[in-house]
């Protein structure tokens, strides 16, 4: 009987530990990156004839990039590992990529998405600004290309990745003009009782924020953002404190994110259902406790499914590939996959203190002026949103993307999805849950119009 053919999709935490777990158990599993590394987004490697250290490049996560790295390093021989490619569609059981040019359909048994999250933005006014960055952006700039993305930056937003990239920042000797958390710091104290289950996350947490205030960074919490000044490029930040005082800070440039979005383009193509999660007020994936969703033969895991972190992502994976496994009549050890769900259980409640400490500024979103730009690739307007709500009677997302191109750009919503649904709840009167998700098209990417197809493997 021939041995069943497995795709993981990613190879980052998740999906570097699912495809360990397939090849231990004899597999030999296809896995499809669209960088030219594995590593993901937190163990982003280096080019190669950059030569930085790991301890530099990760800090407090040197050890674990370094084992992610040589872990998949060493299955080299043992995967079909396809890195520089884009998954573009599932359809039926038959994933669609695109390399060099090329499409081609991969026939599978099963597939893990280990697609990873993209920064969550939230529109203010001048946020499109040459100079404004996501934190994902500003941090792959500092590791992959070794240079920041201004000579002073303000990071603006909410999360842990806001303290983490602006540490890092400070700490390659850029000047870091002020870190400024939309969250207040009594949320972040409601939040302890679920945090403490990660001490150590917990106590880094504290740790970033010690660093900067040690360098002289400006650290607010609880601000409201107002204005990204500047004329042809960003050239400084105006914001208001809970005491109602604005203040103007100067910069040349500002990194900016509210926590992260899944990317479930993919899992949406493939037909799984989805659930809307409350804490976050996002939609995701449904899926039980070993990754495994509504239609058979796909499976999720890491921050794809559930914004959980580079740990709970390498155990996720773990357990994903076992699921799989045991679903095409593999014999799995049924103690290692309760003993890895009992690690997932633990990362999921420190999720729900995130959610609790660093929550997405619905109502900063909601009242964002008519004239901010919300969809940045199709240039529509808060008030344009408005007006399909009110004017032409958009009920939910996808009506409103058809009257107004929300959504229509090459990111497909990916930037702007949360907060046009957060607009149209407010317009419509409606709880957020009502107005829908925007639907993933294929392509998930743009696909050059001289792609070749071949035929399916």
């Amino acid at each position: 009987m021939a041995d069943p053919r497995i795709i993981v999709v990613g190879a980052g935490p998740a999906g570097v530990r699912a495809a360990e777990c397939l090849v231990e158990a004899g597999l030999r599993p296809i896995v499809i990156d669209e960088a030219s590394f594995s590593g993901g987004q937190i163990y982003r490697r280096q080019p190669r004839n950059f030569t930085r250290s790991y301890e530099s490049l990760y800090g407090f996560d040197a050890a674990k990039a370094r084992a992610l790295h040589g872990a998949f390093d060493g299955l080299k021989d043992a995967v079909d590992y396809r890195p520089d490619t884009l998954a573009w569609n599932i359809a039926g059981n038959v994933l669609h990529t695109v390399s060099d040019g090329v499409a081609r359909a991969i026939e599978f048994d099963a597939a893990i998405l280990a697609t990873g999250a993209t920064d969550r933005l939230a529109p203010i006014k001048g946020w499109t600004l040459p100079g404004s960055y996501s934190l994902g952006g500003s941090q792959i700039a500092l590791k992959a290309q070794a240079c920041g993305i201004g000579a002073r930056v303000v990071f603006m937003g909410t999360g842990p990745l806001l303290y983490l990239v602006a540490y890092q920042y400070a700490k390659a000797g850029v000047e870091v003009a002020a870190v400024l958390d939309t969250s207040p710091l009594s949320a972040q104290a409601k939040a302890m009782a679920d945090l403490v289950v990660r001490p150590d996350f917990l106590a880094r947490g504290l740790y970033f924020r010690a660093q900067l205030m040690a360098r002289r960074v400006t650290v607010r919490n609880g601000i409201t953002p107002i204005e990204v000044i500047g004329q042809s490029s960003v050239e400084g930040v105006r914001y208001r404190t809970a005491d109602g005082r604005e203040h103007r800070i100067e910069c040349d440039a500002v990194a900016m994110g509210f926590h992260l979005r899944s990317e479930t383009q993919l899992a949406d193509l493939a037909g799984c259902p989805f659930v809307f999660d409350e804490a976050t007020g996002q939609w995701r994936p449904e899926k039980d406790g070993d990754g495994r969703t509504g239609r058979p033969g796909i499976y999720v895991a890491g921050d794809g499914a559930k914004v959980l972190g580079a740990d709970a992502a390498e155990t996720a994976g773990r357990l994903a590939a076992l699921a799989a496994m045991k679903d095409l009549g593999r014999s799995v050890e049924e103690a290692e996959m309760d003993r890895l769900r009992g690690k997932m259980r633990r990362f999921d409640r420190f999720r729900r203190g995130l959610a609790t400490a660093f929550p997405w500024p619905a109502g900063l979103v909601r009242q964002v002026e008519d004239d901010v730009i919300v969809c940045r690739c199709e240039v529509i307007t808060a008030g344009q949103i408005r007006e399909t709500a009110c004017a032409k009677g958009a009920p939910e997302m996808n009506r409103t993307k058809a009257l107004s191109r929300v959504g229509m750009g090459r990111c497909q919503g990916r930037f702007c999805g949360s907060a046009a649904a957060e607009i149209l709840a407010e317009v419509r009167g409606r709880d957020l849950s009502e107005v829908g998700r925007l639907r993933g098209q294929a392509p998930v990417k743009p696909l050059s119009v001289s792609t070749i197809v071949e035929k399916a493997e």
